[in-house]
């Protein structure tokens, strides 16, 4: 079994959905010939042939708009975002048709492709590169939206992304793709969508992260745990659908709840949550639901970068402001 990275991951993952499928299809800006800016595709148009692994010219809308069409046909696309804020340009045919089509056929026509894009900030990107669209993807109906946040859950999340009969934005964290090594088998299992992974079983508290953030949640919770407070910590993985069962069953048993995301505060897929957590967990809650999220401002360039992001500490300083309530 392999020590991968969760580039190297991805990549494996994208190589056993062509070996076993032939329908599946992989495109996107500098693919093939330079295996993608991230070298997520690397070595796939030597082994896969230049049919089935196509550079596109630099036109988001198109590149969804393909992959829809492939989708209706027969074909399952992956089409790679080279960069998460380029995905804006993607919203209309996201939106109007991707999520519509099994809807506005009455069932005669799915769509199942995928939507790659590397995203989130931590790499000293230029502006539009460090972006995190989550929020917005997953209040379009229709759509899944998967974050993985280890090698090992993007090889099995990406492959069942790949296999499932409806559209799929699967959002790489970038600052993920080689901060880590995992034992990755690359034996063409998928790991199961609209499930949450717990991490890190505990009593005290319960944190809510997904993609890069796992990091500094995981780091937190390591502190606390040197301080005597158990954090059970959870990785949502897949926001739409959500499994509000796994983290409201956490929540009710701890009584306490703090989300750590990366992209802004207000509108954030934290508030969703917390919503959920409100609605169904009331009597349960000894403490308020905090979010340790970005600031409500485009992400800054290289200097200022870390102080936008979530901290180890900025989480330890929410959990702290729980603790206080017996």
């Amino acid at each position: 079994m392999a020590e991968l990275t969760l580039v190297e991951a991805v990549n494996r993952a994208l190589a056993r959905a062509m070996q076993d499928d032939p329908a599946v299809i992989v495109f996107g800006e500098d693919v093939g010939r330079d295996g993608g800016v991230f070298r997520a595709t690397e070595g796939l148009v030597e082994r896969f042939g230049a049919e089935r692994v196509l550079d596109t010219p630099v036109a988001e809308a198109a590149i969804a708009g393909i992959a829809i069409g492939m989708a209706a046909h027969g074909l399952r696309p992956v089409a790679e975002i080279q960069f998460d804020g380029f995905m804006y340009s993607t919203l209309d045919q996201m939106a109007n048709h991707a999520s519509r089509l099994r809807n506005r056929t009455r069932g005669r026509l799915s769509c199942p492709m995928v939507l790659r894009a590397p995203f989130g900030g931590g790499i000293h990107a230029p502006e539009h590169h460090s972006e995190s669209p989550e929020a917005m993807f997953a209040h379009i109906p229709g759509l899944r939206v998967v974050i993985p946040s280890s090698p090992a859950r993007a090889y099995g999340l990406l492959l069942a992304a790949i296999r499932d009969p409806d559209p799929v934005v699967f959002l790489e964290p970038k600052r993920s793709y080689r901060a880590l090594r995992e034992e990755v088998a690359d034996d063409g299992v998928a790991l199961a969508l609209d499930t949450c992974f717990t991490l890190r079983e505990g009593s005290d508290l319960t944190l809510v992260s997904w993609g890069a953030m796992l990091g500094e949640t995981l780091a937190a919770a390591d502190a606390l745990a040197a301080q005597g407070v158990s954090a059970e910590v959870i990785d949502v993985a897949t926001l739409k659908p959500l499994d509000a069962d796994t983290i409201t069953a956490s929540v009710a048993r701890t009584g306490r709840a703090v989300i750590v995301h990366e992209a802004p505060l207000s509108g954030g897929f934290g508030a969703e949550i917390a919503a959920r957590l409100a609605e169904r967990c009331l009597f349960e809650l000894r403490a308020p639901v905090l979010r340790v999220a970005g600031y409500d401002t485009v992400m800054p360039l290289a200097k200022l970068e870390q102080h936008y992001m979530p901290s180890r500490e900025r989480i330890l300083e929410a959990v702290h402001e729980v603790m206080r309530y017996p």
